[in-house]
């Protein structure tokens, strides 16, 4: 029995659950000691992080042959011409090669999104965009220097989607649990194959239609029970949270309106 964990990574949050200083991390928010990053998002990027506890099923969820698109949000500085846009989907010559072709189109400011803490940095004279990007391959910080590449540099990104798996509207520090024997069928709805993983891409549309569409054929995994994280203080907000709330079984989560059942513990 293994389990896959969708988390909705807030701002400024380290994918690793190892101390690092004053700056969040994911034991700030999860307490189950047994899960593992399937794949990274950078510190400064928000969304959808994969987690299981199962090594090998890491491996089928983030090798690079199940070619996984990864669907991204992004807010650049300036307008994306047809141009730049173009270019993206060709694919940009970076420092370390050339990027795979993107799918790129330009979408309305998703209505559903979370405002940003703390927010992004405008300039009245300089408009923005917001774009979709979808990527079947992982180099450091890809998205932010595509974008910078053509001329649109990233004032915030978001990751909404890994293949078949969604945010489904989870807020920031909120997760959905599934067992991989319990729900294979939620699992199954979801796209997901198991131990032959197949490639998913996605090609959503506009605005908050584009995760709207992707959720109305996803059935909802097990919610994990909410608590307090633990007290950190955040460079950013120089805000700290001191309310902590046990459990011996159950991730803590910061967010308390999601409220189902807890993470089963592993080899149970």
């Amino acid at each position: 029995m293994a389990q896959i964990v969708l988390f909705n990574k807030p701002f400024n949050v380290l994918t690793q659950f190892r101390p690092d200083g004053e700056r969040g991390t994911l034991a700030h928010y999860i307490d189950d000691k047994s899960l593992r990053v399937a794949g990274r998002l950078d510190y400064d990027s928000e969304g959808l992080l994969l987690l299981t506890d199962d090594g090998q099923l890491n491996q089928q969820l983030m090798h690079p042959r199940a070619k996984q698109y990864k669907t991204y949000l992004v807010q650049v500085e300036g307008t994306a011409t047809d141009t730049a846009l173009q270019q993206l989907r060709q694919g940009v010559l970076l420092k370390d090669g050339l990027t795979l072709p993107a799918l790129a189109q330009v979408i309305d400011e998703p209505e559903w999104l979370w405002p940003r803490q703390p927010p992004i940095r405008f300039r009245a004279s300089i408009p923005t965009t917001w774009l979709q990007i979808q990527i079947c391959e992982g180099k450091n910080r890809q998205v932010r220097r595509m974008t910078a590449a053509v001329g649109l540099p990233t004032l915030r990104l978001i990751r909404s989607q890994i293949g078949p798996f969604v945010l489904d509207g989870l807020q920031p520090g909120e997760m959905v649990c599934y067992d991989t024997q319990r729900d294979q069928a939620k699992l199954a709805q979801l796209g997901w194959m198991g131990e032959s993983v197949a490639p998913a891409r996605f090609s959503a549309g506009r605005g908050s239609d584009a995760l709207s569409s992707s959720k109305a054929s996803v059935a909802k995994g097990s919610r994990s029970k909410s608590f307090k994280p633990k007290a950190f203080e955040s460079k950013s907000s120089g805000a700290v949270d001191s309310t902590v709330s046990e459990s011996k079984t159950t991730p803590r989560l910061r967010n308390k309106r999601r409220s189902t059942l807890p993470i089963a513990p592993r080899g149970k």
